[in-house]
């Protein structure tokens, strides 16, 4: 195959990703440049990491790219996403879709209209999470009915709640009521971005508890705290019950067709239709089993490379690997959510919204 070509607008630390991705698969994807908004971040970016970064738009648009990545911090996203779509380009935007409804109803009609735009949300592509809503997907748990979430923040993990409870992609999503509360409370500090902390320095935790009850009897409990991402005495669950059986973390329980019990680990799942992307290495870590939920940064890595190849589809059919409308919904529940937890006491229903039945 050809190599995918695509420019990143941003330079920060999701934007990186982009460039060790392209580094990492050569032979899938080639990174033409990166769009910083100084001259001086570009030639930062062009010593540290020998890249084509430049502070030049117009510079960039003319390699004409396969498509453009847009990675800059989430409340310009849609705004940033929207110009290179208005140039033309199809767009990889990172999460979330948008930040308030009005701009969420503006991208789908966008989409409507012909813009190509697909978001790159990844959790549910990490292989230790897919190989669960895989088994969820082939019914190993019977229906699902309940699930709950200490695994991702906001809208990534309303992606992975919506999926464990199994509405398929494309399904209409039953109406929903949200309630929530946010917490706060000290925790010690012991890892970073930048690598462990041993200072013992304390820092503030919040906390965010919601309840999501689907029109259809099913139930999403969302209990997280974004320090759990950087930390080695805060742990990261998910749980999903159904009729026959139950996913939790990295070990599934099951009852079989002559009704006997099992109990069996779960191993991370590469998807198939994405073997361009498996090396020996990466099948190396699949074939291990960790009694813990981990989100090892090659699981990011992989599961955004995926997305960056759906991206070819999107460009010739304007059909990605995760649809729009999903994207949309996705935000919309992190928004109920986010209003639940400011507000505690109160009920947030879901709206009928534009993107609804796809």
């Amino acid at each position: 195959m050809q190599p995918l070509t695509y420019i990143v607008v941003g330079a920060g630390w999701r934007a990186l990703f982009y460039v060790r991705i392209a580094r990492r698969w050569p032979q899938c994807f080639r990174l033409l440049g990166m769009l910083c908004r100084s001259a001086e971040k570009a030639e930062a970016l062009r010593r540290e990491y020998g890249v084509d970064a430049t502070a030049d738009a117009e510079k960039l648009a003319a390699k004409r790219p396969d498509f453009v990545v847009v990675a800059v911090e989430k409340s310009a996203n849609a705004a940033v996403a929207k110009a290179w779509l208005a140039r033309g380009f199809a767009v990889l935007a990172e999460t979330p879709a948008a930040g308030s409804e009005q701009e969420l109803a503006e991208l789908w009609a966008l989409y409507r209209a012909g813009a190509r735009l697909q978001i790159a949300e990844q959790y549910f592509r990490y292989p230790i999470v897919a190989a669960g809503l895989h088994a969820v997907e082939q019914g190993l748990l019977g229906a699902p009915q309940a699930a709950t979430l200490n695994l991702a923040h906001d809208y990534h993990g309303a992606s992975v709640l919506r999926r464990a409870l199994g509405y398929r992609p494309g399904d209409p999503l039953p109406e929903v009521r949200v309630t929530g509360a946010r917490y706060q409370y000290p925790v010690e500090c012991t890892d970073s971005r930048q690598g462990p902390v041993t200072d013992g320095r304390m820092q503030t935790q919040t906390r965010d508890r919601v309840t999501l009850e689907f029109a259809d009897g099913k139930l999403g409990f969302y209990d997280f705290s974004g320090v759990a991402y950087h930390s080695f005495i805060r742990a990261r669950h998910i749980n999903v019950q159904g009729t026959k059986g139950e996913w939790n973390d990295t070990t599934l329980r099951r009852v079989d067709a002559a009704h006997a019990p099992h109990t069996e680990p779960l191993r991370p799942r590469l998807d198939p239709a994405y073997a361009a992307l498996q090396d020996d290495a990466l099948r190396a870590l699949c074939a291990e089993w960790h009694p813990a939920v981990h989100m090892e940064p090659w699981q990011d890595e992989y599961a955004i490379a995926t997305l960056l190849l759906d991206m070819a589809g999107l460009v010739k059919t304007n059909r990605g690997g995760y649809p729009l409308a999903e994207a949309l919904e996705d935000a919309y529940l992190w928004l109920l959510m986010q209003q639940a937890c400011e507000h505690p006491g109160q009920t947030f229903e879901s709206r009928p919204r534009p993107w609804r039945d796809g």
